[in-house]
């Protein structure tokens, strides 16, 4: 069985395409993650960033690149890999008639893990993001704050190096928003890796110490967060790279006076 060089870099990304049909969704990405690095992804809607992130993490094969997780080829080593990452996708449905604690525990099952692992870290993980109340509760009826947690539950019971989370904070009260970035700055002080798309940039500028644009398929600009806003905000910075601001101010008929 494989083994992860955890010296490596997190992830690594080399020459990375996707086609969808006429359109290059994803043209020849590099892109290195150090490890134990808070990374921030971002772009605007269309960017790349989610077929991307679905081609590192195993859910969705490039037509051409490779991706390696501290040193493991994803593609190569697919089963193994996976045992190294957890995920939060956007828009993905959970199996919402479960309760929360059926669904973090038929996570952990799905790992591989053994039934009595699985019940201790589920109780961790449930009392960590403030759900042991609502552990019997079935998850169509949670509300959008404790449904993103309980998916970062399931994301988290293996106990992976490599958090990769689309879209974490997108329909989070300020509360559970706050709470989940104290829980992912707590898992990358213990050495783990937290890749995160996201739209919000005060949020990525404060809360990733790397960061990544990516338009059109294409990583613009990399690095760590202050090299790449420079003397700007990261907002400034992502606007000029990317382009597309309009400096009007709408027709006069929206004009109250």
């Amino acid at each position: 069985m494989p083994n992860i060089k955890v010296s490596s870099p997190a992830l690594e990304i080399s020459g990375l395409t996707k086609r969808f049909g006429e359109k290059l969704a994803v043209n020849s990405v590099d892109l290195v993650v150090p490890s134990g690095s808070f990374f921030g992804l971002v772009g605007p809607n269309g960017a790349g960033k989610t077929t991307t992130l679905s081609m590192a993490t195993g859910l969705l094969r490039p037509d051409a690149g490779t991706v390696s997780v501290h040193g493991l080829d994803v593609w190569t080593n697919l089963v193994e890999s996976k045992r190294h990452i957890g995920v939060l996708s956007d828009g993905v449905r959970l199996f919402d008639r479960l309760t929360g604690l059926q669904l973090v525990t038929y996570a952990g099952l799905l790992s591989g893990m053994e039934r009595s692992v699985v019940a201790e870290r589920a109780a961790d993980l449930l009392d960590l993001f403030d759900l042991e109340a609502a552990s019997g509760t079935l998850v169509v009826d949670y509300s959008a704050g404790m449904t993103k947690k309980i998916a970062l539950a399931c994301a988290l019971i293996h106990a992976p190096q490599v958090l990769v989370l689309d879209e974490p904070f997108e329909s989070v009260d300020p509360v559970s928003g706050a709470n989940i970035r104290n829980i992912l700055h707590g898992f990358v002080e213990s050495g783990g890796t937290v890749i995160v798309s996201s739209h919000a940039m005060d949020l990525v500028q404060r809360m990733c110490d790397h960061v990544a644009v990516i338009a059109d398929g294409r990583v613009l600009a990399s690095g760590t967060t202050d090299d790449v806003r420079g003397d700007s905000s990261l907002e400034d910075r992502f606007v000029e790279l990317v382009g597309g601001r309009r400096h009007g101010k709408g027709p006069e008929w929206l004009r109250i006076s």
